[in-house]
């Protein structure tokens, strides 16, 4: 699997560069640049062109740079790789799902494979015997939900391309081993979207959105393109699933997605109390475990049933139940919290003031998992 270990010594390299005196003119377009998309309201394209536009012209400078005289192309795209890490790290909250629709979308996929979650099976895909593993199934997934740890294209990227090479190595020892032949895509496509459905990763479409407008171009060939563009066919495919989509009978179809309707509706029912009991929660105090346990008798039943209980009282059966929750709070806190932060942009117009604009290339982008107070430029 590609790691992000050699991004990390790409990107520190680039920052030692850009702390050398003599760098201050690149130092002070990038600063610029970055400023200059608080000044203007979100539109993903536009935004994906000017980005692409500022990493050729960064390029052409680094390359006629005295600090990079003599360096290898090798070299050079190692300060864009940095270069493109740092740039989208700073942008990336104004960039990430920001329109309303992106939001919309990210909301309506997981939803759906919620739903879908609840009866899918490989048959279901034609996917044949010999690639039903189990093990490589999970570990494309454990590869495909890393997506969102990362804020760099480039590593989203790394994501997208381990998560399919696992799918890719299953094809190959299943022609190897089980003397199947392969049918490319054909193989390749169903087992994707079944592990995709199985990972159901946050923000799915805004992922791969941000990886097509912001990665760098040139970087989207070959490999890299074809895994892209079969995760974005697998994501539209879920997203316009019906039952002539899949083998399966339409009448089944459709009962199996209402009671996974149903199932989700009393889920969220159970995990929400109503007014009444919040208002009647927030009355009282807490009255002790005994008294606890004699209301709970009186009352036949509790409304929240793993409220009262412990680790040790859970069965395997709770465990696909309290998932589906989990995942649902998730799904929902994510997509208010776009929501939110969305609302805020569109009401407000950034001000930067000078002082801000001089302070935005001296501090690192966040990585996730890491804090370093280390800074570009002095």
């Amino acid at each position: 699997m590609e790691g992000s270990s050699s991004s990390s010594a790409i990107f520190y390299d680039f920052l030692d560069r850009m702390r050398n005196p003599a760098s201050l003119d690149l130092v002070r377009s990038i600063k610029s640049f970055i400023v200059s998309f608080s000044f203007y309201a979100a539109n993903p394209e536009n935004d994906g062109k000017k980005v692409q536009e500022f990493y050729t012209t960064m390029e052409d400078a680094i390359k006629d740079h005295p600090l990079w005289a003599g360096a290898t192309d090798q070299e050079v795209d190692c300060a864009m790789e940095g270069l493109e890490k740092y740039v989208m790290t700073k942008l990336f909250s104004r960039t990430f799902s920001s329109t309303p629709e992106d939001v919309k979308i990210d909301l309506e996929t997981s939803q759906k494979i919620n739903l879908l979650q609840t009866f899918l099976k490989p048959e279901h895909l034609d996917i044949p015997a010999v690639l039903r593993n189990e093990a490589s199934w999970l570990l494309a997934e454990k590869e495909l939900l890393k997506i969102n740890a990362f804020k760099a294209p480039r590593e989203k990227l790394l994501c997208v391309m381990n998560c399919c090479k696992v799918i890719n190595n299953l094809l190959l020892n299943a022609s190897m081993s089980e003397n199947h032949v392969l049918a490319g895509a054909d193989d390749f496509l169903p087992v994707l979207i079944y592990v995709m459905i199985k990972a159901n990763p946050p923000q799915l479409h805004s992922n791969l959105k941000f990886i097509q407008l912001y990665r760098r171009q040139t970087k989207l060939v070959s490999e890299a393109a074809y895994y892209l563009t079969n995760l974005v066919s697998a994501k539209t495919f879920i997203f316009e699933l019906n039952s002539k989509s899949l083998s399966i009978d339409e009448i089944e179809f459709e009962e199996s997605m209402q009671a996974a309707r149903m199932t989700n509706k009393e889920t969220e029912k159970e995990a929400t109390p109503t007014l009444e009991e919040r208002t009647t929660l927030q009355g009282q105090t807490d009255p002790g475990p005994s008294a606890r346990s004699h209301d709970k008798e009186k009352s036949g039943a509790s409304n929240y049933p793993y409220m009262d209980k412990e680790a040790g009282d859970l069965t395997i059966g709770d465990v696909e139940r309290l998932l589906s929750v989990y995942k649902q709070v998730v799904t929902k806190y994510t997509g208010l919290c776009t929501a939110v932060k969305h609302l805020s942009l569109s009401r407000t117009e950034p001000h930067v003031t000078n002082l801000e604009a001089r302070n935005v290339f001296l501090t690192q982008p966040e990585e996730t998992g890491k804090n370093s107070d280390q800074g570009v430029g002095q």
